[in-house]
């Protein structure tokens, strides 16, 4: 009779367990990243420039900069339109700001504030599919002129903003 009780508990969790292996959806994960099994292609549409302040060349380093992190952390190949995953949006905001006034009103410290409204499409999850804005910053000396140092502040924000839209697509965060 034990024998048997034991029998049917391995039969159960036997058939509980592959229940559950064959419920859930396949997902690929490198680096992290879960993208469906599916999903073969990848696509980033050139993200318009719709500052009014921004330089001319930031919405082709914007667009490349998404590729490349596209194309260095998941298996996908990256195609022009029509791909299983879709990323298109604009540049919406690039603005400098006084920050850490000091006593005398004369600003300690600078910030550069860039925006992009991205929208992502899941073919395959259309609830991973969203549309959102995402916003990052880095501050700069007073003393020094924008010119100067905007080169290097637009790459730090670019590595912040498209680890943060890689992360809503792919990592649920």
């Amino acid at each position: 009779m034990l024998l048997l009780k034991f029998k049917l508990a391995i039969y159960l969790f036997i058939s509980i367990s592959f229940t559950f292996l064959i419920s859930c959806k396949p997902t690929v994960s490198l680096s992290g990243a879960s993208i469906p099994l599916e999903a073969k292609t990848i696509s980033v549409a050139v993200f318009a420039n719709n500052t009014t302040l921004g330089p001319p060349t930031l919405s082709q380093r914007f667009t490349e900069k998404m590729r490349d992190v596209v194309s260095q952390q998941t298996r996908l190949a990256l195609i022009k339109n029509n791909a299983d995953l879709q990323f298109e949006g604009y540049l919406s905001d690039y603005n400098i700001s006084a920050i850490a006034i000091q006593s005398n009103d004369q600003a300690g410290q600078n910030r550069l504030t860039i925006s992009v409204t991205v929208k992502y499409t899941n073919k395959f999850e259309a609830s991973k599919s969203f549309e959102q804005s995402f916003t990052r910053f880095a501050d700069f000396s007073s003393n020094k002129a924008i010119n100067s140092v905007e080169t290097e502040l637009i790459t730090e924000i670019y590595r912040q903003l498209t680890e943060d839209i890689f992360n809503k697509a792919f990592n649920n965060w």
